[in-house]
């Protein structure tokens, strides 16, 4: 009988270690140009993505928790990350962190995918207790018009019938 083969698993520092000097220096480089050219959106990403990346160390195996919340502020984040590509200004950063509203507008989405996350179970509870509810008034108003039509001699001899 074979052994199965393992494979080896990509380490990233495996691979960054066998980077040769150069390119070490260009890949730093080519990062600091975009970071120092899009300042303005990194800030606002991360300042904006609080909540998510919070979600992401604090849980870390429960995704369905981090994709509604993640969804959630980054739609709200969203408006204002286009509003400060378009400029490209630290003015614009600081006015855009200022304003409460817009701090309200871009946390405060996360804070209701926390909450739609939290209460959908109990949502879909409530909603389900109130469909079997009216199912069941439904069926006792079909059994009552099924004695009148057969009349309730008839229905105890089925139920007795059934039961031995």
């Amino acid at each position: 009988m074979k052994k199965p083969i393992k494979k080896k698993s990509a380490n990233f520092s495996k691979s960054f270690k066998s980077l040769s000097l150069a390119r070490k220096v260009l890949l730093f480089v080519f990062i600091a140009i975009v970071a120092s050219s899009f300042l303005p959106a990194i800030i606002v990403l991360l300042i904006g993505l609080l909540p998510t990346l919070t979600v992401m160390f604090v849980s870390p195996k429960d995704s369905a928790k981090l994709i509604i919340i993640g969804c959630f502020n980054v739609a709200g984040l969203f408006i204002y990350l286009v509003n400060v590509l378009n400029k490209m200004t630290f003015d614009e950063n600081i006015f855009l962190f200022g304003d409460v509203l817009n701090m309200l507008i871009m946390l405060g989405s996360a804070a209701l995918g926390f909450v739609l996350y939290y209460e959908m179970p109990n949502l879909f509870a409530f909603i389900t207790k109130i469909s079997s509810q009216k199912r069941l008034i439904y069926i006792d108003k079909q059994l009552k018009k099924i004695s009148e039509d057969w009349g309730e001699e008839i229905i105890d001899q089925q139920i007795n019938g059934i039961s031995k």
